[in-house]
């Protein structure tokens, strides 16, 4: 049996190539990029985070990535070695399953779904995650190839368990990113259901126009310091 071609079938895959490759360049160009404006960043929090605890500069963990795939995301340090992490993963539980108490910003006064007061993080590590600075190591993983500069962020293994099927959604369909749409949208401000829909928004409508806009809103969402997830 002759198979039957439809012309808008193929256009839409040459487009969903096209902005692959699109996205990819602008990936390999700006992490180059941020590796070379931010290598100051890595002289002076290394030596901070040698100079305020123990143990080594990086702080590297599996996370799932596009398809389910796991890898290894590199971070700066921001919290003590040997550490339990049973607190964060039962907070966490709770989140995703819409149980998680939120408190209250006080410079922003909207309610903020995040593990407060965590004693396992540094002084120079809280610094570091208010300003977002503890990510900038992930730009290896952009060059690696294993993360974006924009989509969804990357979950760690033990939360996507406690995901509904539509959860996985986030992240099956797009590889995980630095910065993205619900990061410059939302922050900490909502509940983990609306975070995933955003996740999901952005999967649709990406594009290395769309990535641009996400990323120019990104220092914005930086300099207000509404807290990350």
């Amino acid at each position: 049996m002759n198979k039957i071609f439809y012309p808008e079938t193929a256009d839409r895959s040459i487009n969903q190539k096209v902005e692959a490759a699109l996205k990819r360049s602008m990936d390999i160009m700006g992490s180059l990029v941020g590796l070379l404006l931010f290598s100051p960043v890595f002289l002076f929090a290394s030596i901070l985070i040698k100079f305020n605890s123990r143990g080594p500069v990086f702080f590297r963990q599996e996370r799932v990535g596009k398809g389910g795939k796991t890898f290894r995301i590199y971070k700066f340090r921001t919290m003590t070695v040997r550490n339990d992490e049973s607190e964060h993963r039962e907070f966490m539980k709770q989140f995703i399953r819409g149980q998680a108490e939120g408190v209250t910003d006080a410079a922003t006064g909207t309610k903020v779904f995040k593990l407060t007061n965590d004693a396992r993080v540094t002084p120079i590590g809280k610094f570091l995650r208010k300003t977002s600075l503890d990510e900038v190591p992930q730009f290896i993983n952009v060059l690696l190839g294993n993360m974006s500069l924009v989509g969804p962020r990357p979950p760690i293994p033990y939360e996507v368990q406690e995901y509904d099927l539509w959860h996985l959604r986030r992240v099956l369909e797009s590889k995980p990113g630095i910065t993205g749409y619900w990061q410059v949208e939302g922050r900490s401000i909502t509940n983990f259901d609306e975070m995933t829909r955003m996740d999901i928004r952005y999967t649709a409508m990406q594009s290395a126009l769309f990535d641009l806009k996400v990323i120019l809103k990104t220092p914005l969402a930086l300099f207000t310091a509404k807290g990350a997830y």
